[in-house]
């Protein structure tokens, strides 16, 4: 663990050294993302007699934090194990990215930044930007989902507010872990091709931690808090997009949590105390039961895979034209067009302006049929590749895996520390100061 840890260490020092290098003469970020208007030469920006707190810290600043929190959690979760002390970490999550730093920059609407970077090479993106996407994810692969346990804000105020988990239905749980890759692949989508960037527009927490939602975004926050408190971490399962990326790095990660230092007395106390559904039972007897039917169901799976790839690719395709609608240049085409054939009541402010600028009405129609083929082949790859998603996730639900004792499963543990607090294989240890020896 010592080595692994110090491996990380490495690596976050590295990247943000070469991040530090590569900005020194970059512009500030408010330039990227906010462009000022011109009014006039006579205007001069007033300054700012109180400075909110994310103004007095540069964005590379602000990374150095998060690697330096990410290596905290990953110390608490894996060395220090206790509850009580990640409980803080939350506390100080919610603190400093949420209400200090207002949800920004945020590791989960930064995914849409690199989509869009990637996409068009001229899109402007801070390296901060870029760090704050990456770090989380090279944490995963060290040391699993320590990032969620309370460095991320969205995910923090969800746990500080979870007093009375009540399990969901398997099949319930199951269902809704497929909206995550759906809202994933649409915000890639919609920042790939310049239509927007639906994390951001929709995120329920940075309005509160702002003060500045709307009331839609108000009532949906609220209504995820409300939710939170029975129903653990709603947002983080159900609808977060960067977790998915975080489920499938953690899979790969070298260190994952542990519910016991060795051995399980198979009482099931983690069971009942995860919130999450995240502890995987043993299963050994009903995995020699069968085996067989499980092979059977496999080759069906294998063989239905290409065929669920193919149908979501073209219902994707199919979809495009009507995604297309939500890009600004589309919409205002419709509009325009609408207006000219007198199927609209009154003009907006956009078809307005865009009359006043002297653009022709055929060169705004023909780059709104552009668009709509854009949106049309990548809403295609999308659907490709939430069938295949669909496909192997059926595929990873026919293998047999066998289990022996009660662990908790890479991909969805949150390492939010409750299992440590009622194993007894734990307890023991922090009595005793050693590990009890468990047999089999």
């Amino acid at each position: 663990m010592r080595n692994g840890l110090r491996r990380l260490g490495l690596a976050l020092v590295s990247v943000l050294g070469a991040a530090a290098t590569a900005t020194a003469t970059a512009q500030e970020p408010d330039k990227f993302r906010f462009p000022p208007p011109e009014l006039g030469p006579d205007y001069r920006q007033p300054e700012t007699a109180f400075p909110a707190v994310r103004e007095l810290l540069p964005p590379l600043a602000d990374a150095a934090v998060l690697a330096l929190a990410l290596g905290l959690a990953a110390f608490l979760v894996h060395r220090h194990r206790r509850r009580s002390a990640l409980l803080a970490l939350t506390i100080a999550g919610v603190a400093w990215f949420g209400w200090l730093r207002e949800g920004c920059i945020c590791p989960v609407g930064s995914l849409q930044n690199v989509a869009q970077a990637t996409a068009d090479p001229n899109a402007p993106i801070l390296v901060a930007t870029i760090l704050f996407f990456v770090l989380p994810l090279a944490a995963a692969l060290f040391t699993g989902r320590t990032f969620c346990s309370g460095v991320c804000p969205l995910g923090a105020i969800q746990e500080l507010v979870l007093l009375r988990p009540l399990r969901l239905p398997h099949w319930l749980a199951a269902g809704l872990s497929v909206l995550p890759v759906v809202y994933l692949l649409l915000a890639v989508l919609f920042a790939a091709t310049g239509a927007g960037y639906l994390i951001c527009r929709y995120d329920p927490f940075v309005g509160l931690f702002r003060l500045s939602a709307t009331t839609n975004m108000l009532v949906v926050g609220g209504s995820l808090l409300v939710i939170a408190v029975f129903v653990g971490r709603p947002y983080c399962r159900f609808l977060c997009p960067y977790s998915v990326l975080l489920d499938w790095a953690s899979r790969l990660s070298t260190r994952t949590v542990t519910i016991s230092p060795v051995g399980c007395a198979t009482c099931r106390l983690c069971e009942d105390r995860c919130p999450y559904d995240a502890i995987l039972v043993p299963n050994a007897a009903a995995v020699a039961k069968s085996r067989l039917r499980g092979r059977t169901a496999l080759v069906l799976l294998l063989a239905a895979t290409p065929l669920l790839v193919a149908g979501m690719a073209w219902a994707g395709t199919h979809l495009g034209p009507w995604l297309a609608s939500a890009h600004p240049r589309v919409a205002l085409a419709e509009q325009v067009e609408a207006e000219q054939q007198g199927r609209a009541r009154e003009t907006t402010d956009a078809s307005d302006v865009f009359r006043a600028s002297g653009e022709k009405i055929e060169a705004l129609l023909a780059d709104a049929e552009d668009r709509r083929g854009t949106m049309a082949l990548g809403s295609g790859i999308a659907g490709a590749c939430l069938g295949l998603w669909l496909g192997l996730r059926l595929v990873g639900l026919g293998l047999r895996r066998t289990r022996r004792d009660y662990t908790a499963d890479p991909a969805t543990c949150l390492a939010c520390g409750r299992c440590y607090e009622w194993c007894p294989v734990e307890l023991e240890r922090r009595r005793t100061g050693r590990a009890p020896e468990v047999r089999g």
